[in-house]
């Protein structure tokens, strides 16, 4: 499938920055999108969850889409997150993201109908025939409370234009026999940050990442020293980045994130209801870890780009 054949290595779910009365900062995602592929992100995911992308509009998520294509020029590839939990709304996302030309969409399972495993089969299946887009399916439980099991992800793989799966499960098992059933060239992603490395080990092609919002250059590089089977630089930049991937979840994501880019001056720290800002505590573990890996120098403020 044409697009995503080459398709490794770190990706970053990217957030949606936002101005004080709450629309989207469109020149702050420019200067990000610049600032991620400056740093030499893999590729680029926009409107996913870490986008807040629930709280978008569909024109909102439209023109999201369309800055992050302009400003990235096709340096990287660009996944689109296209997900819903209506079947028809995710095709016509799909479509719609298709003519703006991205080179594939990353589609969660649907969320809070908690379909069957044959419901969430013929949910991709109707996607899949919808589009020529290259689809990565995005498993995540904790979100959507249903499991994608493997038997059902190695059904979706037999359709040509899903290719890969974004795996956030938790479930490192799952995850591996996955990888050693499915056919040669079916791609997993990490969907966790902190399971990037196991799952790279066990023949994964990298990870789609939150902690690379902030650190793009070290996630980045630790994704490609266990492509590289560079095992020592793995392990000593996983155990950088860990304190920084789990703190990003301290509190609901973005959350943490958002609050943490604002300390490094790359947007403002506003979200949209029902996310709000992240407590005290959180705030001052965020900026003890983002000194610690020089990705600010002492205390600051909250700053715009």
């Amino acid at each position: 499938m044409p697009g995503l054949e080459n398709l490794r290595g770190c990706g970053t779910a990217i957030v949606t920055p936002f101005k004080d009365r709450g629309a989207v900062d469109e020149d702050a995602l420019r200067s990000f999108v610049e600032f991620q592929i400056s740093e030499g992100i893999d590729f680029l995911v926009p409107c996913g969850t870490t986008g807040e992308t629930p709280t978008l509009s569909d024109d909102e998520q439209r023109r999201v889409i369309e800055i992050v294509i302009e400003t990235a020029r096709s340096r990287v590839p660009i996944i689109a997150g296209a997900g819903s939990n209506s079947t028809i709304h995710v095709i016509e996302l799909a479509r719609r993201y298709e003519q703006l030309g991205v080179d594939g969409i990353l589609s969660v399972t649907g969320y809070y109908n908690k379909p069957t495993q044959e419901g969430i089969y013929q949910h991709y299946k109707a996607v899949a025939e919808s589009t020529s887009l290259p689809i990565i399916v995005y498993n995540v439980p904790s979100r959507t409370a249903v499991n994608i099991l493997p038997n059902t992800l190695l059904r979706l793989a037999e359709i040509p234009s899903i290719v890969g799966v974004k795996e956030a499960s938790g479930d490192i098992s799952q995850v591996a026999e996955i990888i050693t059933r499915a056919a040669p060239g079916f791609k997993v992603l990490a969907g966790d940050d902190s399971i990037a490395l196991p799952l790279i080990a066990l023949g994964g092609v990298g990870v789609i990442a939150v902690a690379s919002n902030e650190a793009p250059r070290l996630m980045t590089a630790m994704t490609r020293a266990c492509l590289d089977n560079n095992w020592d630089e793995a392990r000593r930049l996983n155990a950088m980045l860990f304190p920084l991937m789990k703190a990003n979840f301290i509190e609901t994501s973005p959350g943490p994130v958002k609050a943490a880019l604002a300390m490094m001056g790359k947007i403002k720290e506003i979200y949209r209801l029902p996310m709000v800002p992240v407590m005290p505590e959180t705030r001052e573990k965020l900026l003890a870890i983002l000194v610690n890996l020089k990705l600010i120098q002492g205390r600051t403020e909250s700053s715009s780009i």
